[in-house]
């Protein structure tokens, strides 16, 4: 693992909170309105920065991801190669426990796990052409949102 990969892939996750930040701004700034909760029409009326992040989800920083998690956010970053085959395939999100997204969105790599034979039940998704990342350590029944730090 290596420090030029590593600075990669947190220079992507910034790059997609950058732009999640600008665009809720800009949704705050002209008056338009932004879904809370269940409720869709309720005007945005806050006034500090906007929460950055793509999801509910609980956040987990990159550094505390399991190591393999970490050197396999680099390997994506690089563009692979991928040791498995299912890599980059499209991640279909049918438990729903992802934000709803255009089918295609979504991309699964997997984190290797130290004593399995096979792939395990750890993942790393992608979105939005790596700007939004999410783990699983159980096979898709939960899911954390990569923060940088």
């Amino acid at each position: 693992m290596n420090r030029r990969s590593r600075s990669r892939v947190v220079a992507v996750l910034l790059a997609g909170t950058l732009v999640l930040t600008l665009v809720g701004g800009l949704l705050s700034a002209t008056g338009n309105q932004t879904r809370t909760g269940d409720d869709a029409t309720t005007p945005s009326t806050v006034s500090a920065p906007p929460v950055t992040r793509a999801s509910d989800l609980p956040p987990i920083a990159y550094s505390e991801l399991p190591t393999e998690g970490q050197d396999t956010l680099q390997l994506i970053g690089a563009g692979g190669p991928y040791p498995y085959d299912r890599d980059g395939v499209v991640f279909e999100n049918r438990e729903g426990l992802l934000p709803e997204e255009p089918q295609g969105y979504y991309k699964e790599y997997t984190v290797p796990t130290p004593g399995e034979s096979g792939r395990g039940a750890r993942r790393i998704i992608v979105g939005g052409d790596r700007v939004v990342a999410y783990y699983t350590d159980d096979h898709y029944e939960s899911f954390l949102e990569v923060v940088s730090g």
